[in-house]
């Protein structure tokens, strides 16, 4: 998009010079201050911030402006430390300025104030000076001279300064009382939006799909609207509770423009609360506008059970309805479990994406799946799909009420025939999960179920290669 010829008037104005004009008296403190920063991010978007400084601050009050702080600070959390000397800082009073300087910002400060107006003659070339009053700034410009009044911009504006809380980065402006006169080592913490990470995960099964390479990164995310250059940086797992209203601050912030690959690098973890704390072992630097990946965990040769899935509906069993369905596809799932080398440690919530080699060598996506939060030894199961060559037909063949007058007394007989087809060239076993309502007890059946919960019956049937199996059952349910 190009500028526009107002705003490119503003510009030749050089009004950008004043931006670095701070109120009489005002301390600066910037990221050349700067000792340490620390940054511990959550899962929704939210994450805390300890900026460490080193400032030379007056005996007595102090005004002072704490530049390059995240455009979507948390003002209300923000909270300003004495390390040097806890007892000598007084806090009288902050305020967040994150309207930052623009052309159109600026303007939009100086209605009912007089600029001047540059205009110059093009046939001499004489450069003409007016002071003229901004009237309104709504949908265009209306200025007042002395003699008239105009609609837009009728040459270049200049402005006698830059209001004291249009900054041209975000900043806290603190009021403060300080015991002794000299450099301080001052500690600014505070939550803020705009900094967030994901965990990711990248399988590759074997040929026998029976083991599994896995590694995991995490993907940190930063739109804050500045940068945390060689941070300590942690990050905390688990679903911490948020009062949503509150996150609704900062400014629009434009996409991320940039992709970092931090090196690979272990990350210690620890119990926190009810949560997990991971904790990256060397300082780093998140960059505005930016995404970076860094290593979280690596395991091999993981052992793997592949699933085929066919379920039911508990709706088949109170009601006549013949045919059930055909050609219905078996769900393909793998399992393992979060435990051995490499595994053990929490997992954090992510995405599985799961690859595998085609007869070529080359590493093929077959399927990705959302886990939770998982702890060391507990079972991660991923769904990657709906089998191809494996397929199945299902029909009632049988049902009769034998009693009852309303859903609270009902007594039900079904039968039930499921033929299961493989044009696999190798045999293969599909799980058939039936859930069923009510009181209910298997009459009879081709192949034994077992009971998996109170609700649910269980078949495996083996399915020969390029061949079929039939699963037949009669049910007797009472509601």
């Amino acid at each position: 998009m190009r500028p526009s010829p107002f705003l490119a008037c503003l510009v030749a104005a050089g009004f950008v010079s004043a931006a670095m004009a701070a109120p009489q008296n005002e301390k600066l403190t910037t990221r050349a201050d700067q000792r340490e920063v620390a940054v511990t991010i959550y899962n929704e978007n939210l994450a805390l911030v300890k900026d460490g400084r080193k400032v030379r601050l007056d005996r007595g009050a102090n005004q002072l402006a704490w530049r390059e702080v995240s455009a979507q600070m948390r003002p209300e959390t923000a909270l300003l430390r004495n390390i040097s000397n806890p007892a000598g800082l007084r806090l009288v009073e902050q305020n967040f300025d994150f309207d930052l300087l623009t052309p159109q910002k600026l303007l939009e400060k100086y209605v009912g104030r007089e600029v001047t107006v540059i205009s110059i003659n093009p046939a001499t070339g004489a450069e003409k000076r007016e002071a003229a009053t901004v009237l309104a700034n709504n949908g265009g410009v209306v200025l007042k001279f002395a003699d008239r009044i105009e609609t837009g911009v009728p040459g270049r504006l200049a402005f006698s300064g830059v209001p004291d809380n249009l900054r041209d980065k975000p900043t806290l402006a603190i009021s403060l009382s300080n015991v002794s006169a000299g450099e301080q080592n001052l500690e600014l913490s505070y939550l803020t939006g705009g900094l967030s990470w994901k965990a990711d995960y990248v399988a590759e099964l074997n040929d026998k799909d029976d083991r599994l390479d896995i590694n995991g990164w995490v993907t940190l995310s930063n739109r804050s609207g500045t940068a945390y250059p060689e941070a300590r940086l942690q990050l905390v797992a688990g679903d911490v509770n948020l009062v949503q209203e509150e996150l609704a601050r900062g400014r629009p912030v434009p996409l991320m423009a940039k992709t970092a690959m931090a090196e690979a690098a272990d990350m210690s973890q620890e119990a926190l609360f009810e949560y997990h704390l991971y904790t990256l072992e060397r300082p780093t630097t998140i960059a505005d506008n930016q995404t970076k990946q860094v290593a979280l965990m690596s395991a091999a040769a993981v052992p793997v059970k592949k699933e085929l899935l066919l379920e039911g509906q508990n709706y088949y069993y109170s009601g006549q309805f013949g045919e059930l369905g055909q050609k219905l596809k078996a769900g393909v799932f793998v399992e393992f479990t979060n435990k051995g080398e490499g595994l053990g440690i929490p997992l954090p919530k992510g995405v599985v994406r799961v690859y595998k080699k085609d007869s070529k060598g080359n590493a093929q996506f077959i399927g990705e799946d959302r886990i939770d939060h998982t702890p060391k030894n507990e079972s991660v199961r991923l769904k990657l799909g709906d089998a191809f060559d494996v397929t199945a037909d299902r029909k009632q063949t049988d049902f009769k009420k034998l009693a009852g007058t309303s859903r609270y007394n009902y007594v039900f007989e079904s039968a039930y025939q499921i033929t299961i087809k493989n044009a696999k060239s190798e045999p293969v076993t599909v799980k058939v999960a039936e859930p069923m309502p009510g009181d209910w007890q298997v009459q009879s059946e081709s192949h034994p179920h077992a009971k998996a919960a109170a609700n649910t019956a269980v078949w495996n049937i083996d399915v020969p290669a390029e061949g079929k199996a039939v699963l037949t059952y009669r049910v007797l349910v009472r509601y």
